[in-house]
């Protein structure tokens, strides 16, 4: 006997057949793209550095630094996206991020396992960046909580999307550069008292959707940290791609 929900599902498809979320075409299961949005997407790959996850021009068979990382190391310990924020996945990430289109995380998810096995491994507790509650009422959904559940259960590891909070309402930060973005994010986030004892001494996945400048998961991170966690990574699904040079 088939369970209810694949009947309910495959019901649903007869109804309303899967579409690619970015082109429209007819595809086979709900979040899946049609063949010509896969090609456009640049997966990240590597060399990368080893600390922010930028791409790396030479490969030198050995981990690699950026300039950035060497002059001024973040406070997270590791980064890594799957995919690179370009022409390619502009659409797919605004759709998911803005336009109601939860489906495509299914699709997500083997490319955040695949790009971050290593930092899954020694994750005690995934979180993810919060939203502000009055952005979350009118988007009616944190996309970084969304990936950031499905990730949990693919994995197996605990999700604490409540961990962090942010305590202020901070301007969209799309026309603001990386200084500005930084002063944006400063104070604005903080531990929810409920889980502080928690995250003493563990290692802590940080799920956003976009690493642009890195001062969100930065400001965090730092958060994070300064509550005792021992470590805090951070997964995207996409990130601003500059090729660096050692």
């Amino acid at each position: 006997m088939k369970p209810v929900k694949t009947i309910l599902e495959n019901a649903l498809d007869a109804v309303l057949p899967p579409r690619c979320p970015v082109s429209g075409e007819q595809v086979v299961v709900q979040g899946a793209l049609s063949p010509e949005s896969w090609a456009a997407l640049n997966f990240i790959t590597d060399p990368v550095c080893e600390v922010c996850g930028i791409p790396m021009e030479l490969d030198l068979d050995e981990p690699q630094t950026c300039a950035a990382c060497s002059e001024n190391p973040p406070v997270f310990h590791s980064a890594r996206a799957a995919l690179a924020y370009d022409d390619g996945s502009r659409d797919l990430v605004l759709g998911f991020k803005h336009g109601d289109k939860t489906q495509m995380v299914v699709s997500f998810i083997p490319w955040l396992r695949r790009v971050g096995r290593d930092l899954l491994e020694g994750t005690d507790y995934i979180v993810p960046v919060p939203l502000h509650r009055w952005r979350l009422l009118g988007r009616r959904y944190n996309q970084s909580a969304l990936i950031a559940s499905a990730l949990s259960k693919a994995s197996g590891k605990i999700c604490l999307p409540e961990a962090l909070l942010r305590r202020r309402a901070t301007p969209p930060q799309g026309h603001l550069r990386a200084g500005e973005r930084e002063k944006n994010v400063s104070q604005a986030f903080c531990i929810n008292p409920k889980y502080a004892n928690d995250l003493v001494g563990k290692t802590i996945l940080l799920i956003d959707d976009v690493y642009t400048t890195g001062a969100t998961v930065s400001e965090c991170a730092r958060v994070l940290i300064d509550a005792e966690a021992l470590q805090v990574n951070v997964l995207t699904l996409a990130r601003v791609v500059k090729p660096q040079r050692l």
